[in-house]
């Protein structure tokens, strides 16, 4: 079973996605896909030089990645182009990867699910929802940018209702980290239990084994 996790930008993906993990899931999380893709001597990064701009190199060769957020949220244009050149390398590892990893399930953290309308890859959509004033509380904290560039990171995204509208699960992440546990804990043992189910519904009832 494949669940995709979603959310808004600072909404606690990455605090959700630890928290399954800590329970033994496998995550597949298509950030970290992307900076493992953008590495000095693949190809894919070459073609980001190309196509946006040479000076997005460091001196060592590395991608200067704040360089490019900025960059890419200051025109809609370009950051299609980014989208356009990088997610089907994405989706591909990520397919991979997917083929690779065992459990009774796996978590895909895919931020532009409801942008790209992704939902029916998955067997469920859990989207992690916090207001948009948190939101942005949350990244200018995090990450040191201008309100400008934060407010164009969230004005490019998804409204809140569309990713509410998509949500086959819900994770609330309004106040503490400590919060967010036992709302993993109660949805991993769902999970496991519908896995479960999916897996005796493909034997008849009687397991693999009996195969």
């Amino acid at each position: 079973m494949r669940v995709g996790l979603t959310g808004g930008i600072a909404s606690g993906k990455s605090a959700v996605s630890q928290l399954f993990a800590s329970h033994g899931v496998p995550i597949i999380d298509s950030d970290a896909i992307a900076r493992a893709l953008l590495v000095e001597g693949n190809p894919l990064l070459d073609e980001v030089f190309a196509r946006f701009g040479t000076d997005l190199a460091r001196p060592d060769g590395s991608l200067d990645r704040p360089l490019l957020r900025a960059r890419v949220f200051a025109d809609s244009a370009t950051r299609h182009q980014l989208e356009q050149l990088l997610h089907p390398a994405i989706a591909a590892r990520a397919q991979e990867l997917a083929g690779e990893l065992t459990g009774p399930y796996q978590l895909h953290v895919v931020p532009l699910l409801v942008e790209f309308g992704l939902g029916p890859r998955y067997d469920r959509v859990l989207v992690v929802d916090c207001p948009p004033s948190l939101q942005l509380a949350r990244l200018l904290a995090r990450d040191g940018i201008t309100p400008a560039l934060a407010h164009a990171m969230l004005d490019a995204q998804a409204p809140r209702a569309a990713r509410l509208a998509a949500a086959d699960d819900l994770i609330r992440n309004e106040g503490s980290i400590e919060a967010l546990a036992p709302q993993v804990a109660n949805l991993h043992a769902r999970y496991l239990l519908l896995a479960a189910a999916a897996i005796s519904s493909v034997y008849g009832g009687a397991g693999p084994q009996a195969q």
